[in-house]
């Protein structure tokens, strides 16, 4: 049998979850690898989205590596630059550079059941064979757009929050954003102060709870540089403190009382008029759309040139935008705060495993993966951040830890066993997913009263963990042989 023309295992993707598991590869001393990335640069997530004010919504010791921690953090939730600048040092610290691959966008995987291998296709029209893939391109990477009439008859600029045009220059400008997610209110109040008017259209109003972001003084900073076992002390902590949210996540809707009050008195104190605090006021129980953190979002609205429309958007024009009252709102500018497409991102890849089977229809009925890791079908074949692996209360960080440990540990069956690759069994990969959903079903994102995108098409969450993110760890700390057909 010929032997294979690439590196025994190729990652795809250089944010947090790819560099993860290139790092934990070579502490395995196995360095026969590649990251693909398909732009000139790593970092994912952290280096497409640059827009005013980006920063992590985590408290950003635990928005970084268990074995990588950082003492130099500026502030207790990081802006955007620092993670980058955290991700290109892991790269340095790990030796990663020689194994990187940029410019590499991955345009079919297909897998050969007589050498059970993939063969990996790029739009570069690269070619190779590898005995496993390791999939990292996440989830936050794709823009969604919203199907607006007339959207593409804009004649100003207009872009997307996640691809911000900083050649332009709103100083002075009708600026109107087109959604209030986690995006829009980190940026409304760096772009409020200097637009001419600025027009924030709201579909659905987001809850929101102070952030408390405390800058951390050089002198505490030498602190966690010098004595290195308060940085584990301050991580530590920080996990606790988040896992202990997930009660009203995992347990039982009702005990979201207490968030929800949190956030209430958040806005009675910051938006004095009882009518715009009405709007600002959700209408479903809090945690089943996305929670977001803020303690400038509120005041920018209370701006003489800020206006909140929460009239939907019926047509867009040349040079304006039309709600459903028929008033038309003159704009310069258009930012779409509008989200990422989540539950079918992978869903668009092309990637075709045993026997023919595409991944379009092992996934007709909806993603699904054994521990989020792996599909019936697709052998040697990893998904980091995978079908719900997502957290509403902690970092996925810990999340991508717990599955890149799992991954490990299916390599280490296979190299035990000689075994060339492995495939979750499909009776154990449903029962898996039957009993997630069986979990979900009664939980704040199906019973809180409202549509989001941790939903897909058919109303199943397929985003989210359900439960503690320890209890995660323990289910994926090692691979079970009888979860596997093993392929000699």
């Amino acid at each position: 049998m010929a032997p294979p023309t690439g590196p025994g295992i190729t990652i795809i993707g250089s944010g947090f979850a790819g560099l993860c598991m290139a790092i934990k590869l070579k502490d395995a001393g196995y360095h026969d690898f590649v990251i693909l990335e398909k732009e000139p640069d790593l970092g994912g997530t952290w280096r497409d989205n640059t827009y005013p004010g980006c920063a992590c919504d985590v408290p950003s010791p635990m928005y970084s590596f268990s074995f990588a921690l950082n003492p130099d953090w500026s502030r207790l939730f990081a802006p955007q630059e620092e993670i980058w600048a955290y991700m290109r040092a892991c790269v340095k610290k790990y030796g990663l550079a020689p194994h990187l691959r940029f410019g590499r966008k991955v345009a079919a995987l297909e897998y050969d059941d007589r050498a059970s291998r993939w063969q990996v296709t790029t739009t570069g029209g690269e070619r190779f064979t590898t005995n496993a893939v390791v999939s990292g391109i996440g989830a936050l990477h794709v823009p969604s757009y919203p199907g607006i009439p007339g959207r593409e008859a804009f004649t100003g600029r207009s872009f997307h929050s996640a691809d911000w045009d900083h050649t332009l220059d709103l100083t002075g400008k009708r600026v109107a954003v087109v959604g209030t997610g986690a995006s829009a209110v980190q940026f409304v109040p760096r772009i409020a102060p200097v637009v001419e008017r600025l027009h924030v259209f709201q579909r659905t109003a987001p809850w929101i709870q102070p952030k408390p972001d405390l800058e951390l003084s050089p002198r505490t900073r030498r602190t966690l540089r010098t004595l290195p076992f308060t940085l584990r002390v301050l991580r530590d902590a920080i996990y606790w403190l988040l896992e202990a949210r997930a009660l009203g996540f995992t347990v039982d809707p009702r005990l979201m009382k207490a968030q929800q009050a949190l956030a209430e008195r958040h806005l009675a104190a910051q938006v004095p008029d009882p009518a715009l605090r009405a709007k600002l006021t959700p209408d479903y129980t809090i945690g089943c759309k996305r929670i977001l953190l803020s303690g400038d979002y509120y005041p920018a609205l209370l701006r003489d040139n800020v206006e909140l429309v929460t009239d939907p958007i019926t047509e867009i024009r040349e040079r304006s935008i039309v709600d459903a009252t028929g008033r038309e709102h003159p704009v310069d500018v258009i930012v779409y705060g509008t989200g990422f497409k989540v539950t079918d991102v992978l869903h668009e890849q092309h990637i075709v495993g045993r026997n023919g089977l595409k991944l379009q229809d092992a996934w007709r009925d909806g993603v699904h993966a054994y521990l989020g890791t792996t599909t019936s079908g697709f052998p040697n074949l990893f998904f980091l951040l995978g079908p719900n692996t997502g957290l509403a209360h902690n970092s996925v960080v810990f999340m991508i830890e717990a599955q890149v440990r799992h991954v490990m540990s299916c390599l280490r069956l296979l190299s035990a066993t000689g075994a060339k690759a492995l495939d979750v069994r499909p009776e154990v990969e449903r029962a898996y997913d039957a009993g997630l959903q069986r979990r979900l079903s009664r939980l704040v994102w199906s019973e809180g009263g409202c549509r989001s995108w941790y939903l897909d098409a058919a109303g199943r969450n397929r985003t989210l963990w359900p439960g503690f993110s320890f209890e995660f760890w323990a289910r994926t700390r090692r691979a079970k042989p009888g979860a596997y057909e093993l392929i000699a």
